[in-house]
């Protein structure tokens, strides 16, 4: 079994993160979303009872949002 995966996300939002990560020290899209993901993973998932208050999570959703992650 591969140590990796493909993750579909629309074109539009790959390019997005493009020009919002350039000089920014990431060096692809791709390493991008891994600390993204990483980042919320660690917090133990988005329930409020874990690392994270209740105003973290919501910014985390809004940022998320911003990205096209999700949708309201």
């Amino acid at each position: 079994m591969p140590d990796r995966v493909t993750i579909k996300i629309p074109r539009s939002l790959y390019l997005n993160l493009g020009q919002m990560i350039e000089g920014s020290g990431f060096s692809s899209v791709n390493e991008f979303i891994v600390f993204v993901m990483r980042t919320l993973a660690a917090g133990g998932g988005l329930k409020g009872g874990g690392k994270y208050d209740i105003a973290e999570v919501n910014e985390i959703r809004q940022r998320l949002k911003q990205l096209g992650y999700l949708k309201d």
